[in-house]
Order: C-alpha cells, then structure tokens, then sequence
C-alpha cells in the first residue's frame, strides 16, 4: 500500500510539472548587431525584408523601444535587468583584447528561468566576457552554447585578428560557411531536437550586420542595382539574416510549437553613423551603409539614432497586431519575460526593468515614463514624458533638451527656454550618477597607461 501511495503521489508530481510545462511560453528572443532604424522593409526600406515584416505585420511593432547606444550595455542590460553603468559595463564595448566581462555577481536572465525548468540556449554573439571562462555563456545559465564570444569576427573565418573565435559549449570549433547562416541553421537544428513539452529561451543573437561588411555572392547578386559597395554588402548581409530567421520560424511552425512561442526582435542599438564605433577592424576607405531613417546620428551617441532601435514582438492569439507606441526600454525584458515564464524577477539586487507585458500584448499605457540612454563620468542622457536631456560634463559643459514627442529628429535645443526642466532633469542624472560603478573600460585603459609609465623613454631613434 505505501508502495502504491508513493507511486501515486510521484504521477500526480509528474503531471503537475508537466502542466505547469504547457502553460510557459517558448521565447526565442532574435537580436541583431548594428541594425540601422530604417534598414527593414517594415520601416520603408528598399531591402527586402519579407520574415521580419510578416512577424512586425502580424504582432506588435515596438515603436518607441530604446536600448543603449551600444552593444556590450545593451546586452548587459537584457541579462540584467539592471542599467549597465550599476556595474561598470556603460562605457563603450569590450575590446577583444581586454580581460573584464559582465561582473559574475550579477544574477542573469537565463539563470532565472532554469530555475523553473527552461532549457536555455545562446546561439550567436555573446560579447559580455571571453577572456576569462567564468564570463562565458555556459557558465553564466546558458545550457547550451554556439557561436563567437567576442563582438566583431569575420564572416568565413570566424577569426578576430587572426585569432578563431568561434565556440559549441565551451570548445573552439572549425567549421566552414557564412556565420549568419551557420547560426542559423544551428537554431533550427535545435529547435528541431528540443523536446515539446520541455519550455525554451533561445536567445538567438546574430552578429549581422556588424562590420567586417561581408556577404556570398548569392545574397549580394540581390542588390547589384546598388552602386556603394558598402551598401551593397551592408543590404545583403540584412537580407541573409532575414532568411535564416524565415527558417527559424518555419522550424517553429514544423515543431507544432508556434501558439506557445513569443518572438522577440531587435537591435541591440542604432545603426553606425560615425566610423569611431564601427569596429576594430580598418574603416579607412569604407563608407558608413547604415540608414536611421528620421533619427539623429547613430551607435555610439545618445541622440535617438544610437538608441531608438528597430524592434517587434509576435506571439499568435497572445498579441494584438499593431503599432504600439508606449516607451520600453532593454532593460525592461527580463522582469516581463521572468514573469510571463513564473520565474523569480527579484534578485538581491534591484531591478531597474518594468513589467511591459500589457504595453507589448495590448497596448495599454506604458508603465515606463522614464529612459536612461546611460550614466558615464562624461556625460548622461535623461528622457522624461516627452523631455530629452543630454548632459556632457566636461568642460566646456554643455546641455541639450529636446521635446521628443514634436521634435524626434532632436533639430532644435531648447535648453535657453525651459531652465527649470533642463534642472529636474540635471538633478535626475546626478541622483543616478550617487549610485554609478565606475566603468571598467576607463579603469582597464587606466591600468594601460600606468604599465606604460615603466617602459624606457621614447626617443627617436638614431
């Protein structure tokens, strides 16, 4: 009889999970790399962009989505759920040749939603930490891993400075092709092995259209009318991200899987504008490609092209198609996601992220009113309701406060004419800036130069 009771009570556990498994939603969260605002077809662009636009025309269009200006942050802040500068990573990227990644105190996205039973898997561009494998994606609750660590590779060789940075759970890995295609075709792969009735976060972080601008000749022959070759390239690399995405989601159609799954996309900031923040690579004869559509510069600035990004999110029956203009930030997808998943959104350390669920899925008012484009020694920049600070401090300081409801291109500063908001908002940075770690990039780069204050004197030679 015990024997009997003890069996039972193990089928009744079963199923519990089993039931709590159906009613968690897949989440394959798409992010691209450098994606100008306007380059989707959805946007106006002429590269055709028909996966991408089907999933925007059929769900949400995320019309007033912000991330950070640039890669690393932003990637920070989507695992976090927490502003970057609270840890050092506000400044910049990580440099291929620097050792500091996303601190390991940090708790993570992916390790929340183990906890309640998810598998998870990165597929693509990591960027959060290489040199040191307790940064890396495995060890950070990632079940399974695929793709380069650091942020700029080369298309077919999956080198950075002729170093190969290409990884399957851990191991460096040669193998032949288009790493847009390759990350590609690994997503569908797994998705095709994942058990059903097991919950999935696929994380899936291409790393086109990033610069080196590279692209086989099947996808470029598409956009011989073109005559910039940069252009060209840029165009095609979009396109042959657009079609490994039409894959996934056919991957998802063919599982049986697709009303149980929220597709997320976007950039991880605006398109370059400036060739600073294009890569570690030679810019020198290369002309930008990148189009931001109606929005002011691009990666790297605080101006709305380098932090307005293209995004959407599609789940059938679950979201109501249509523009959806509420203020979301990156930061705000891990609580949302935690949540819709039954995972635990309250670290130790306060989440700086709101629960966007009803924005995303109906439309309702936002929860956000305020965007914090970033916090760094050097400048900050504030947005709240319709006001737009962007507060450089070293000298000559300098503000610039733009209403961004009647003026998105940030054309005219009118800092002179509301000092008593240019102040709130002044005050809000300041607040922020109490609390902020200092970077690590600075920090590194500091380190740098003391090393240097030992070498022998630089005299030319004779």
């Amino acid at each position: 009889m015990k024997v009997l009771i003890l069996m039972a009570l193990a089928s009744v556990s079963i199923l519990s999970t089993s039931t709590l498994s159906q009613d968690q939603p897949n989440i394959v969260h798409i992010v691209a790399d450098d994606l100008g605002w306007k380059d989707v077809g959805f946007h106006g662009s002429d590269i055709r962009t028909p996966n991408i636009d089907n999933l925007a025309a059929h769900g949400a269009e995320l019309t007033s989505f912000y991330a950070q200006p640039m890669c690393t942050p932003t990637r920070a802040c989507l695992m976090t759920g927490r502003y970057p500068f609270r840890y050092g990573l506000q400044t910049a990227v990580i440099p291929s040749a620097h050792t500091y990644g996303l601190p390991t105190d940090e708790w993570l996205l992916p390790q929340a939603l183990q906890k309640v039973g998810y598998t998870t898997a990165i597929i693509g561009k990591w960027h959060l930490g290489h040199a040191d494998e307790k940064y890396w994606p495995r060890q950070r609750g990632f079940d399974h891993q695929y793709g380069p660590l650091i942020g700029e590779i080369d298309y077919f060789t999956h080198q950075q400075h002729e170093v190969l940075d290409w990884y399957s759970n851990n191991q460096k890995l040669e193998e032949n092709g288009y790493s847009t295609e390759l990350i590609g075709k690994e997503a569908v792969r797994f998705i095709g092995q994942h058990p059903k009735e097991k919950p999935l976060y696929l994380y899936l972080t291409f790393n086109a259209p990033h610069t080196p601008y590279q692209a086989p000749e099947k996808y470029l022959e598409k956009y011989k009318h073109i005559q910039d070759p940069n252009r060209r390239t840029y165009c095609a690399m979009i396109a042959a991200m657009d079609e490994q995405i039409g894959q996934v989601v056919k991957a998802i159609d063919e599982k049986g899987i697709r009303e149980r799954t929220l597709i997320l996309f976007h950039s991880d900031n605006g398109g370059v504008k400036n060739k600073m923040f294009a890569g570690e690579g030679d810019m020198s004869n290369v002309t930008i490609p990148c189009d931001n559509g109606p929005y002011r510069d691009g990666k790297g600035s605080l101006y709305e092209g380098g932090t307005r990004v293209c995004a959407l999110a599609n789940w059938p029956g679950k979201i109501q198609p249509g523009k959806v203009d509420g203020l979301i930030h990156v930061v705000d997808l891990f609580p949302t996601i935690a949540k819709l998943c039954g995972a635990s959104a309250t670290p130790e350390k306060p989440l700086d992220g709101l629960d966007v669920w009803g924005t995303i899925s109906r439309g309702t008012a936002s929860p956000r009113t305020e965007i914090v484009y970033n916090v760094e020694p050097f400048r900050a920049g504030i947005r709240q309701g319709d006001w737009k600070l962007i507060w450089r401090t070293p000298l000559p300081e300098s503000m610039e406060l733009y209403n961004i409801k009647y003026d998105p291109a940030e054309a005219k500063d009118l800092a002179g004419q509301n000092p008593d908001i240019v102040a709130t908002l002044k005050q809000r940075a300041s607040e922020l800036s109490k609390t902020m770690a200092k970077p690590l990039m600075l920090q590194t780069e500091f380190q740098a130069v003391l090393e240097r204050l030992a070498m022998p004197p630089a005299f030319p030679k004779q």
